[in-house]
């Protein structure tokens, strides 16, 4: 069964990649499972597999009413592809840093990628919260033992956030559980709940909460700039690329259908939060001289967008939302690769130290102009549709809404050319001298992530028919 085959090959890969020997061993394990990965993950896309083939139901808990249940429709597809290609990027981009107890570093990394995938598989609550954890786990390590100065203050903040959001989560879920008629974990039983108004705020509460701090969204979002900043960079790639997506997919999955009334009730706050989010971030990362922390908060407020047009209850922003879940990953873990080829090379990541980089290193600074680019969505660049569908969802929702929300848009360019500026142009000085082009192994990842951008801008379409049923599955359930 694909659906099982995507959890299980990056999970017993991490298991055994912890029982190598040898630094190389456990680096060339690693990436050839994530490449076996993005074959499976790709192969899901192909349409040459039935339902039956695609999905895995099979009993876990039966004395709860839980079961070990893997749907793969077009949402989980495109999250799981995004999942897939994240981690053999990440892994060739970093292939030549080095890491103590490389074993352990990549086998956590592996377990991570495994329970991304299972969020974005289960349809079973219980499950689906199993998976949640598994992916958070791994991250907590990977930050607290291989971050930087700062890495345990930071780690402990990130754990106190999520682990409060899980709990919350877990309140809910059981809450939730004793309403289902035939006290089942699954999708289908919490999508068939019919609850009174207080018992569905009481809910959605508990969950918004859970999810917002994932995605984050203002403000919720604090621990966020310093995990960024902190974590080893392949990491960062990872949770900036694809864990936050977490947030929004369960959002999608399991807030909006589940409790579509509230949904209704908390969108205009809602909407109002991630709008103020987005300005809030765009500003601070105007003020920023330091690479990481610009990526960072430029993340939060595209988040924040996102996060809006969810709550718009249109089709043209649900299916932004989608598209743009995918893109966004693509296009931060290509600044991330730039950001770490940088810093490994010339050991600082300031802008105030840095200039001139075009002169030493052209590839890098072509690569770079193209995702960054993309990153404010320039026409052309995968991200254009998405955001163009979101802002149009959000214009169809509120006027003020959009109009105030687009001013992000020209504070993104601002922030972006000036970090183009500081970097590649102007004169080289005693530490950008000596400075040589990126390896071929990095220059090789920036350029499949360039190619994805450039085809997806020119041709979004097939992102938009994997995803479309997905769409009008979550409207038919969220009514205003």
């Amino acid at each position: 069964m694909i659906s099982l085959l995507l959890l299980l090959i990056p999970l017993a890969a991490g298991l055994l990649t912890m029982f190598t020997r040898s630094d190389r061993d456990a680096k060339s394990l690693s990436l050839f499972a994530s490449v076996l990965t993005l074959i499976v993950s790709f192969a899901s896309l192909a349409g040459m597999f039935d339902k039956a083939q695609l999905n895995c139901n099979v009993a876990w808990l039966p004395f709860l009413g839980a079961n070990f249940s893997l749907t793969l429709d077009g949402m989980s597809k495109m999250l799981c592809l995004l999942n897939a290609l994240a981690f053999p990027v990440a892994f060739g981009a970093v292939y030549r840093n080095t890491y103590a107890s490389a074993n352990n570093f990549y086998g956590l990394m592996l377990l991570m990628q495994a329970g991304l995938m299972g969020v974005f598989l289960a349809s079973d609550c219980l499950l689906f919260y199993f998976f949640w954890e598994l992916a958070l786990i791994p991250a907590y390590f990977l930050c607290s033992i291989w971050g930087g100065e700062k890495r345990i203050q930071v780690t402990f903040k990130f754990f106190i956030y999520t682990f409060i959001g899980s709990l919350l989560m877990l309140v809910g879920i059981l809450y939730l559980y004793f309403k289902t008629p035939d006290h089942s974990f699954a999708l289908s039983s919490f999508y068939k709940l019919k609850l009174a108004p207080s018992e569905e705020n009481f809910a959605f509460i508990l969950f918004f909460i859970a999810f917002a701090i994932k995605m984050p969204v203002f403000p919720f979002h604090t621990w966020q700039p310093d995990t960024y900043e902190q974590s080893p960079t392949a990491v960062t790639m990872i949770l900036s690329g694809v864990m936050v997506k977490m947030g929004l997919y369960a959002v999608l999955r399991w807030l909006l259908p589940v409790m579509p009334n509230a949904s209704a009730h908390f969108s205009q706050l809602i909407i109002v939060l991630s709008v103020i989010g987005m300005l809030y971030a765009s500003l601070i990362a105007i003020r920023q001289d330091d690479m990481k922390r610009l990526i960072a908060y430029s993340s939060i407020a595209h988040i924040g967008l996102m996060s809006a047009a969810i709550f718009t209850n249109q089709q043209t922003g649900l299916q932004g939302v989608m598209i743009q879940m995918f893109n966004h990953g693509i296009n931060v873990i290509g600044l991330w690769i730039v950001a770490d080829a940088i810093e490994t090379q010339l050991g600082t990541r300031k802008f105030s130290e840095l200039g001139g980089l075009a002169y030493k290193a052209p590839v890098l600074a072509v690569l770079f102009v193209v995702l960054a680019l993309a990153n404010i969505a320039l026409p052309l660049t995968n991200a254009f549709i998405g955001e163009f569908m979101m802002f149009n969802g959000l214009f169809r929702f509120s006027v003020w809404m959009a109009a105030i929300g687009g001013i992000s848009i020209i504070l993104a360019a601002v922030y972006t050319l000036n970090m183009i500026q500081r970097i590649f142009y102007g004169k080289t000085n005693s530490v950008t001298a000596k400075a040589i082009d990126i390896s071929t192994g990095t220059k090789l990842m920036l350029v499949v992530l360039v190619i994805v951008v450039l085809v997806l801008g020119v041709y979004p379409q097939p992102m938009i028919q994997l995803t479309n049923d997905s769409v009008l599955t979550v409207l038919g359930k969220f009514h205003l």
